[in-house]
């Protein structure tokens, strides 16, 4: 099974600081043992985006991790991801949401997830589960 990693738990597992970084480490080693780990390309983006990142550190953390990239997001899943956003946002609205404000990216990730049939994991299970009842979640 392929495990497909949201940004936030590779903050955690680069933050030796982060609460949940031994768990963040935990479970992406526990993935790791069920089969391949990839990113979406928005992940990549929003790691590379972090302040203090650099590509320098980024392309070798993939290549010896084994981590792959699949930079390809198909026409299914940027309608997938539109019409997710979609949905959150009129659920936002219509509940007065004071929680943090998403964006497109988070729904990118989990449409790439549930587009191509794997396992998301990550921090930030409520999200997911409520933008992608179908995807198969891993929360940390």
């Amino acid at each position: 099974m392929t495990t497909s990693i949201d940004t936030n738990v590779l903050v955690a597992v680069w933050n030796s600081d982060d609460a949940l970084n031994a768990r963040a480490l935990s479970a992406l080693n526990a993935a790791r043992d069920l089969g391949s780990l990839m990113i979406a390309a928005p992940v990549f983006a929003e790691l590379l985006a972090a302040p203090g990142q650099e590509e320098r550190f980024l392309d070798p953390f993939f290549a010896d991790t084994g981590i792959t990239i699949d930079w390809q997001l198909d026409e299914s899943v940027w309608r997938t991801a539109g019409l997710a956003f979609q949905s959150y946002a009129l659920r936002r609205k219509k509940h007065s949401d004071a929680a943090p404000r998403r964006i497109l990216a988070d729904f990118l990730i989990g449409a790439h997830a549930l587009k191509n049939g794997y396992r998301l994991l990550t921090l930030d299970d409520r999200l997911y589960r409520a933008a992608f009842p179908g995807l198969a979640i891993t929360a940390i």
